[in-house]
């Protein structure tokens, strides 16, 4: 059985119906008590209905880019289990990464791989993407709260940590495209010019326009992310 065929062998497809069916429903029991308890509260379902329309507008958007990016990893890891990491937790650019540097482990690719590569590159992908959920359950609140106080004392530390924090993700993702060879270089240049581009409709998008679709806009000069995207993108084609 090579790749492939372990990608899209049905017991994965099993697996993976269950894993959803069980995501769903969990998060229908939460949608259920919160709507109970907000009509405890004193909300009408007029009020609530208005909040479930807002959040299913906010939800589109960036469930376009998720398909997109369901479609790019479904070509390498096949339908079952790129659904799966993308409808539960995880990321088209993590993904990918772990399953390349799975394969490149075994110094295979996904045409020449065999079942127990995918079966790897499952193992890599989990155990990867846990590590974040497991330390955030016994860090978050510690860095949360040291944060605040932080930025309680010297509010220029609430910015300054933001924009480190986004440099030290776009640095730790930029470099590695960079040295990669030059179809990874141009998907990095052009993914540049389009934030670039959509910076400066941002910009002229009237004031609350932008927001309903993508709320941390207004967040983007506070955090330096608007900045840090216009001297990158200089510095790369200028």
């Amino acid at each position: 059985m090579n790749f492939l065929e372990a990608a899209t062998h049905p017991l994965i497809y099993g697996m993976v119906i269950i894993g959803l069916l069980y995501v769903s429903a969990i998060a229908l029991l939460s949608v259920r008590k919160s709507w109970k308890r907000a009509r405890e509260l004193g909300y009408t379902k007029e009020q609530l209905m208005r909040i479930v329309r807002s959040s299913a507008t906010f939800t589109i958007v960036p469930s376009i880019a998720i398909v997109v990016g369901f479609f790019s990893l479904a070509s390498l890891l096949g339908i079952p289990w790129a659904w799966w990491r993308l409808s539960v937790i995880g990321s088209v650019t993590f993904e990918i990464m772990a399953a390349n540097i799975a394969l490149a482990t075994n110094n295979v690719s996904a045409a020449t791989a065999s079942a127990g590569d995918f079966v790897l590159v499952m193992f890599v992908m989990s155990i990867g993407i846990i590590g974040g959920l497991v330390l955030s359950a016994f860090l978050a609140e510690k860095i949360h709260t040291g944060s605040i106080k932080r930025k309680d004392r010297d509010p220029r530390w609430g910015a300054l940590g933001n924009s480190v924090f986004m440099q030290a993700i776009i640095i730790a993702f930029v470099v590695p495209m960079l040295l990669s060879g030059i179809v990874n270089l141009l998907t990095l240049l052009t993914s540049g010019l389009a934030a670039y581009l959509l910076q400066l409709i941002a910009v002229k998008i009237p004031n609350g326009l932008a927001e309903q679709f993508y709320p941390s806009l207004r967040d983007a000069d506070r955090y330096g992310i608007g900045n840090l995207v216009d001297r990158t993108f200089r510095l790369i084609i200028i």
